[in-house]
């Protein structure tokens, strides 16, 4: 999708995700991090994107949970939470994108999978969550975990650095993508995405290794 920004324009790229059909990891390596394509040759999944925000020692800031495993620390309710969930009747998987104001973590859920990040762009029912007064105005790449209506899941990046957190949160909320909730991912260098479904491909890399990512792949 084009997003006009005065004298430039973003193209967004939108990738949507039926939670019944795929299924969402968080992988984490401060050890040995890697660049999104790196990552893709590694892994080889349908889906991935860049996680959350890291320390220079590539250890996450947030909470992040992979294969159940904890690390980071919690943010306060300003954040928003990207989780997976296993059915209690041991069938899907129950996936959301949630602000924490709204439903705040709780250390005795069974989450499988977490990723903290901020701010919130789109808080629950769809209202545009960050507004002009927050921002810096500073443009930069871009990268967003979001939830739509249908509980369907959208990767969203920016890849060209010509939106600031409110350009992109007003563009979304004024969207026709029936978004709910989206949460703003770690952006500038750090902003990747891979795919691969069938005969299409798209690879926009990270300028820089990075610690976490998002994965979905086919059940």
């Amino acid at each position: 999708m084009r997003v006009e920004t005065g004298a430039e324009a973003e193209r967004l790229t939108i990738v949507r995700l039926d939670p019944a059909a795929v299924r969402f990891r968080v992988r984490y390596n401060p050890v040995a991090p890697r660049t999104v394509s790196d990552w893709a040759e590694h892994l080889q999944p349908l889906l991935i994107v860049n996680g959350g925000y890291f320390t220079p020692e590539n250890e996450t800031i947030g909470l992040l949970i992979s294969g159940g495993q904890p690390w980071g620390t919690l943010y306060g309710d300003f954040a928003g939470m990207f989780a997976v969930s296993p059915s209690p009747a041991g069938g899907e998987e129950k996936v959301s994108v949630r602000w924490l104001r709204d439903q705040p973590y709780n250390p005795a859920e069974p989450l499988t999978e977490a990723l903290m990040s901020f701010p919130v762009l789109i808080k629950p029912g769809g209202v545009m969550g960050f507004p002009a007064d927050a921002d810096d105005g500073r443009p930069a790449r871009r990268s967003v975990v979001a939830q739509d209506f249908q509980g369907r899941v959208l990767v969203i990046v920016a890849p060209r650095g010509y939106l600031s957190l409110h350009e992109l949160a007003r563009f979304l909320a004024e969207s026709d993508l029936d978004l709910d909730v989206a949460l703003n991912l770690d952006g500038g260098f750090s902003t990747g995405l891979w795919l691969k479904a069938g005969e299409t491909t798209v690879e926009i890399d990270s300028l820089v290794p990075v610690p976490s990512i998002i994965t979905a792949d086919y059940h």
